[in-house]
């Protein structure tokens, strides 16, 4: 008794299964719950479909490569600062990561699981560095009224914590995520995929049924299903046209069309599902079936207003709160979204050389913008302005503007009567 009761007890010590445990993302299809006839929807099998992979890796490579830069409010406008906190924010956040790696991970957590994470590092006043944290192993609770991040066995005040969620439910702590809110197209995309491979795996094939005079027992109808497994088998391996098969039986397609065998068009559906779920235009996913230049470039417009910027001033304005405080006005961070033109060479050039003529940069600013050196004549730091411009309220004779060669200008009045006596002097003395 004494024995078997000892068994008992170390047999109930755990409830896992050797088999399957329970951290298994197919836990609950072991029991025949939640499986359902689709795939499992989850971060890893989601990233297996093309269209999910290319709009993460599309959104959290643009955002991650858009230059950050640090700013303070200056008596004649913004001023770039230098030092630490610029290193920390601008190029190198940690000792392990570049700014461009560590914004590329925090993206991707947003467009996967829809919350990225980062501790700020302090040092007194001072920031020492940011580093990125794993959603999965954090748990965020409220209590008192503030929140607080449970990681790695610490615990954070959300004052140290850089969080930008995909989607904040009505309790403000839990989260939605867009893989989670479109799981339905994934799984339809990951059945196709399976289909599909599956399909071609067994040579393109479709389901048969066989029709001919039935054997007259079990036995001997499995063995003619095997007779006829091994036949089509053979012609698949020996790449022929032809099954031979028994006299008087013949085999016919059950509900498939050779035509749709790919299903080219479901597919090309579901990855218009896809980009819409991350509001992307499908082009970027590469899908051109819709696309013409005017709307592509149009396309291009949208994603800049509408869904680059948004990201961009939501991690702006995270930054500006927890890393300068709530009641800091002069210092704060802030993209370039003109980094986005940096592969469009003449857009670019042409765009700076329409702010040096409108007096909005100078020639060095320019310069600068470009990573090219400044120059060191005086005049390239002068704002200049087309001379066809005057200021509102006047017109060009009232400007002290001179004509060609330094002579006064063609329009202006005393000039011609000066030059009206002189003609006439010249006339008297010939």
């Amino acid at each position: 008794m004494a024995s078997k009761k000892g068994k008992a007890e170390r047999r109930s010590t755990s409830l896992e299964s050797e088999t399957v445990p329970v951290s298994a993302t197919n836990f609950m299809e072991f029991f025949g719950l939640g499986g359902g006839a689709l795939p499992t929807v989850n971060i890893e099998t989601a990233l297996k479909v093309p269209a999910v992979q290319a709009a993460v890796s599309f959104l959290s490579r643009t955002l991650a490569t858009l230059p950050l830069y640090v700013y303070r409010t200056g008596e004649r406008g913004p001023v770039r600062l230098g030092g630490k906190l610029a290193v920390v924010l601008e190029e190198n956040p940690n000792d392990e990561m570049d700014t461009s790696k560590f914004r590329r991970f925090f993206w991707e957590q947003v467009f996967t699981g829809g919350r990225g994470l980062a501790w700020i590092e302090r040092k007194g006043a001072g920031i020492e560095a940011l580093w990125p944290i794993d959603p999965g192993s954090c748990s965020i609770r409220r209590r008192g009224g503030r929140l607080f991040y449970s990681f790695d066995g610490r615990e954070y005040p959300a004052t140290d914590v850089i969080d930008i969620p995909y989607m904040l439910k009505r309790n403000l702590v839990q989260h939605r995520g867009p893989i989670a809110m479109a799981e339905k197209a994934i799984q339809l995309a990951l059945a196709m995929n399976d289909y599909a491979s599956n399909f071609f795996a067994g040579g393109g094939v479709p389901p048969l049924a066989l029709e001919g005079p039935m054997p007259a027992n079990d036995k001997a109808m499995q063995r003619a299903r095997e007779d006829i497994k091994r036949a089509v088998k053979a012609a698949r391996d020996d790449q022929l046209p032809l099954i031979q098969l028994p006299v008087g039986y013949k085999l016919t397609q059950v509900g498939y069309d050779p035509a749709k065998g790919q299903m080219t068009e479901a597919r090309l559906y579901q990855v218009q599902e896809i980009a819409r779920a991350y509001q992307i235009p499908p082009n970027f996913l590469q899908d051109l079936s819709r696309a013409t230049f005017s709307n592509v470039e149009q396309n291009d417009l949208y994603l800049v207003k509408h869904l680059v910027s948004q990201w961009a001033t939501a991690l702006e304005g995270e930054m500006n709160l927890k890393i300068f405080g709530r009641m800091n006005t002069r210092r704060y961070v802030r993209h370039n979204l003109d980094g986005l033109m940096r592969g469009d060479f003449k857009s670019r050039l042409e765009a700076l050389a329409t702010g040096v003529n409108s007096a909005l940069l100078t020639p060095n600013e320019g310069r600068e913008i470009e990573g090219r050196p400044r120059d060191p004549n005086p005049a390239a730091d002068q704002l200049y302005i087309q001379g066809a411009t005057v200021a509102i309220g006047t017109s060009a004779i009232d400007t002290n503007a001179t004509g060609e060669n330094d002579n006064p200008p063609l329009n202006d009045p005393a000039a011609d009567t000066e030059r009206q006596v002189t003609d006439d002097t010249e006339t008297e003395t010939g």
